[in-house]
Formats: structure tokens, sequence, C-alpha cells
């Protein structure tokens, strides 16, 4: 009886370290990526995108992860109509030629058992650049709302208009862009 219980316990332990991938589907509703520039040094403007999908797996066992983010660059949102399909025009997102942007993880990056970075390429009018988003907040419980399993997180990163083709009015308008993904993601 005793070692049948010592391996009962001996298996529930490695079942416990043994944690296998978890996939969650971008929710999004609550998936805004937004982004903020300097508009000729007056003030700091924020837009955002109001359409994001996606996937995040996590295996926090093995601190490995992967992002797959696809937002529709069409659903860019200024807060003014007229500004939106400027900035679809071919000097900036050129929306008629590319109407995706995404974002595809090379590696999650892990500090203890939280994720702190995501390390990727960044494509924009067909053009990659490597970007690693800073995890700023990252928190995962049972959604209260559709009783799963849900994580959430914010990340950053600086990249350059000029990077991907959108250099008009620089130095006026900046350069450098703060991208900030705040994201919500349902288990699958």
């Amino acid at each position: 009886m005793k070692r049948t219980l010592t391996t009962l316990i001996a298996a529930l332990f490695a079942a416990a370290a043994y944690a296998a991938p978890e996939t969650y589907t971008i929710e999004p509703n609550h998936t805004l990526p937004r982004f903020e520039y300097s508009h000729f040094g007056y003030s700091i403007q924020l837009s955002r995108f109001d359409k994001t999908s996606g996937t995040i797996t996590l295996d926090r066992a093995k601190k490995t992860g992967s992002v797959d983010v696809t937002i529709d660059a069409k659903s860019v949102n200024t807060g003014v109509p007229i500004f939106n399909e400027h900035i679809q025009a071919a000097d900036f997102f050129d929306t008629e030629m590319f109407p995706t942007i995404t974002f595809k993880s090379s590696k999650v990056n892990f500090k203890g058992d939280q994720p702190v970075s995501v390390a990727g390429e960044l494509t924009i009018k067909d053009i990659s650049k490597p970007v690693t988003l800073t995890i700023n907040s990252f928190k995962c419980m049972p959604h209260p709302m559709v009783k799963k399993e849900a994580c959430g997180a914010t990340a950053t990163a600086m990249v350059k208009r000029s990077d991907f083709d959108m250099s008009k009015h620089v130095p006026y308008v900046g350069d450098e862009v703060t991208l900030t993904i705040p994201v919500e993601a349902i288990k699958q």
C-alpha cells in the first residue's frame, strides 16, 4: 500500500511539473493597439486600431511561448474620420495595398514565471523589422464574465515611421512612435 501511494504521489508531481502549452485567442473588444507620436512638438498625439485578432501560446513551465497578432490597418481610429482617411493613404499606412499589420514573435522572455518581453518581427507595408515588446503588466486568472481562463498584458515598443516607409513630414511630425498593445486573450 505504501509503495502504491508513493508511486501515485510521484506521478502527480510529475504531471504537475509537465504543463502543456496553453493557447489563448485574442479578445478583440479589449485589444486595441495604439500609437503615439509628437505633432510638431506641440503635443503627443494618440491613435488606435479598432480591429485586432490573433493567438498567444504560453508554456509557463518551460518558460516559452509565441505571439501572433494581426491588426486591421483600415480600422485606424484617430478620432477624426477625415484624418483616418489621410493616414490610410499611400504616404502612411497605404491600406489599399497593405490592409494588415502583423507581429509574429520569435521568442518570449521570462523572469521567474512571468513573461517580461517578446521579440519578433513587426510588418507594416510589407516591410518587416525586428521589434522587442516590453511587457509592463501581465496577469492570468479565470475570467469572471466568460468563465474561462484568460490572460492580459500591456506591452510597449519604440519604432521609427521611417523604417516602414512612412517618413512624410519628418522631422516636424515625430519619426519615433511609441507602440502600445494592451491585450486580453481567452484560453481555447
